[in-house]
């Protein structure tokens, strides 16, 4: 298979213990300090048993990238991450009140925005937060296998029901 397909950071919540590691791991890689409100990958609660980390979706058209006015914000083509610009970005927000997922933040200190670029921009070049995470909740994967495993779920999820009826 080709190595030029966008990646996906892809979490499973039924692994996923909101152990808040890949935060860490993240901070950790851009920052070098443990700052979890400085991760670009964000851990979810739902209450009363959910736990979910999230962090950007590199969306085919972003309206991240649509909706700056300092024109900070650009999408790579070729990896679909959305690379900032820190000398032309002012923290205006928009971006992040019109990001899907909530995928966006503002840096703590620098009142600059940040978003997963898959770690592309640190030393170590991989995201950390799968490196780390203790129960593999967490995966980068080409967005062209994404499809295959949902259609293999569905299938197989279909052959359990047709399996349960010639037992009835």
């Amino acid at each position: 298979m080709p190595t030029n397909y966008q990646k996906l950071i892809v979490v499973d919540p039924a692994r996923c213990t909101g152990c808040e590691i890949c935060e860490a791991a993240c901070s950790f890689a851009h920052e070098g300090k443990f700052i979890a409100l400085n991760s670009r990958i964000q851990r979810i609660r739902i209450e009363p048993i959910t736990n979910y980390a999230l962090s950007c979706q590199f969306c085919t058209d972003p309206p991240c990238v649509a909706v700056c006015p300092q024109k900070c914000l650009t999408k790579d083509e070729k990896t679909g991450i959305i690379q900032v610009n820190e000398q032309k970005c002012d923290g205006c927000s928009f971006c992040i009140r019109v990001c899907p997922f909530g995928a966006i933040t503002l840096h703590t200190t620098r009142k600059k925005v940040i978003i997963c670029d898959l770690c592309d921009s640190t030393e170590e070049k991989e995201p950390q937060c799968s490196k780390f995470c203790p129960k593999e909740a967490i995966q980068v994967k080409p967005v062209i296998n994404l499809a295959q495993e949902s259609r293999k779920e569905q299938i197989l999820s279909l052959l359990k029901g047709i399996e349960k009826e010639r037992k009835v």
